[in-house]
């Protein structure tokens, strides 16, 4: 039996945004396992959301194709290291999705993400002066900054796809 609504997208069937649900899956799914974060957490909800929208991204229509799981985390770890405009990428992957077309359900929850990784402030240890794998890495968490939701979870999304 159909449902009795669909908002009008799909062909006239219910639009379920399958894309964007297996990318949610598979960063909840790493983050768990990885124990980095208590699940249900802030931390755990920025990290989540960051690894979906870099999953989403990755994999979305008009990505380059990929052979297979490893390629494809390879893709995901490069995308989230430290010295990647991350950021600036997501907004490209967004207007270049856009550009091309590809509205739906996914691309508007992928949108919702951002803005929500945007405008979301979380005060965490401060990591941005520090240069990765020196001598003197010494994380003072103390010394607390409010910042955007996203630059709390990309580390702690790219650490989960280490330990996968």
């Amino acid at each position: 039996m159909l449902p009795e609504s669909t908002n009008g997208t799909s062909g006239g069937g219910l639009a379920v945004p399958m894309a964007w649900l297996c990318a949610e899956f598979t960063a909840g799914d790493l983050l768990r396992t990885s124990c980095l974060v208590e699940p249900g957490s802030l931390e755990y909800r920025a990290g989540q959301r960051t690894l979906a929208l870099t999953i989403h991204l990755c994999e979305s229509a008009d990505a380059p194709a990929r052979t297979g799981r490893a390629d494809r985390l390879d893709e995901w770890i490069t995308r989230t290291a430290y010295d990647q405009p991350w950021p600036e990428w997501v907004r490209e992957r967004l207007d270049a999705l856009t550009r091309a077309g590809a509205e739906g359900p996914d691309l508007a929850l992928a949108r919702e993400t951002w803005r929500l990784l945007e405008a979301t402030q979380i005060r965490a240890a401060d990591l941005g002066g520090l240069p990765p794998l020196s001598p003197a890495f010494r994380v003072d968490e103390s010394e607390q900054v409010w910042m955007p939701a996203w630059k709390l979870g990309l580390p702690l999304g790219h650490l989960a796809l280490h330990l996968y």
